[in-house]
């Protein structure tokens, strides 16, 4: 038996802010067992959350620079959450920010410099998960799978509501997940525009009535023909999808209430299509799974054939967080993290650069 404590650090495409998950794994032979011993929420300032969702456009010099501060910043942000509750922890494992995805053309990079979290935190730190997969021809996403397998193997599926929806299942005794398409990200670039973070339960959703041309437009997106290992980035959605919202002459609720008809309709279909009995379940997590509108009309399409679970609060905000904890973990026993069933990739791996502090 095996233990390993681990502070996981996420940070998602719908920039709500930093989350930490201070985590225990116990290994007894091929079983993993968890506990969320501590966790945090820190959202990020409006300064913050700009020059990540700018850090697309930045010049090279300009986003090397943001990658070292942001590592550093990281880093503090890690320090005082262990200071602050006395946490015992082995290492650290950070996805960084995801700033450039663009796998097709043989790269992906999130900021976060893991030299500069470790100065700055003084522990050992795991990250830059993603590169080897995509090294290796993967699209180095989605990337949660292995948890979902070895932590929630007991759902049919997992899916995901961050700033994009992904979907982790079994098929035939292997693990297959991609990106679905839009969850958050569309919906928060919507509210920002009348200056809320995000539409609270989806209250104003609720109140909307869908656009057709609009709805028309989202479901016509060419990602969705193209068959899986597939992923996307922020600049799939500045170039596609943000063209189609900024082009709509509607009120917010209208459009809010259209993205969610598509989102979960989006989602229906990938059900559907791998749906293997009736009474299945599907664990939900993420941002979106606050979203009630949104989540009340994913159930609607579903019907009785599958469930939706809701966890707990804490896992709904942190699982992500866990699972690049868990990650981190596997790592360290140098035993397979990505699987290539998922990315694509010529082989599964055991991913993520270690970095010491000095």
């Amino acid at each position: 038996m095996k233990t390993y404590t681990i502070l996981g650090l996420m940070s998602g495409t719908s920039l709500d802010g930093l989350d930490l998950a201070h985590c225990q794994f116990i290994k007894t032979q091929d079983r993993w067992e968890y506990q969320i011993l501590a966790h945090k929420s820190i959202p990020y300032s409006k300064q913050m959350r700009t020059a990540l969702k700018d850090a697309i456009f930045l010049k090279a010099e300009d986003l090397l620079q943001l990658n070292n501060s942001y590592g550093t910043w990281l880093g503090e942000q890690a320090r005082s959450f262990i200071e602050d509750h006395r946490l015992q922890v082995d290492a650290i494992a950070s996805h960084g920010h995801t700033t450039h995805h663009q796998p097709d053309k043989g790269f992906t990079y999130q900021i976060g410099s893991g030299q500069h979290l470790a100065n700055a935190c003084g522990l050992k730190v795991i990250c830059d998960f993603r590169t080897n997969d995509v090294a290796l021809g993967g699209q180095g996403a989605p990337l949660v799978p292995i948890g979902d397998q070895l932590l929630f193997g007991q759902y049919d599926f997992c899916l995901n509501l961050g700033g994009i929806s992904n979907i982790s299942f079994d098929l035939n005794g292997i693990r297959i997940a991609y990106d679905i398409g839009l969850a958050n990200m569309i919906l928060n670039h919507i509210t920002r525009k009348i200056g809320l973070d995000f539409d609270r339960g989806g209250a104003l959703a609720r109140n909307g009535k869908r656009n057709e041309a609009m709805l028309s437009k989202l479901n016509q997106l060419e990602f969705y023909t193209l068959p899986p290992p597939k992923s996307i980035g922020y600049e799939w959605f500045v170039e596609k999808v943000v063209p189609i919202v900024d082009a709509t002459d509607d009120n917010t609720e209208n459009l809010l209430h259209t993205a969610v008809i598509h989102i979960c309709a989006k989602i229906f279909d990938q059900i559907k299509r791998h749906q293997k009995s009736k009474g299945q379940t599907m664990l939900v997590t993420g941002g979106g799974a606050w979203n009630d509108f949104l989540i009340e009309t994913l159930q609607q399409d579903l019907g009785q054939d599958t469930k939706i679970v809701l966890p707990s609060s804490v896992l709904i905000e942190t699982k992500e967080a866990l699972i690049f904890a868990l990650m981190g973990a596997l790592r360290l026993e140098h035993q397979i993290n990505v699987y290539a069933s998922v990315t694509g990739a010529r082989r599964d791996s055991s991913s993520g650069v270690l970095y010491l502090p000095s």
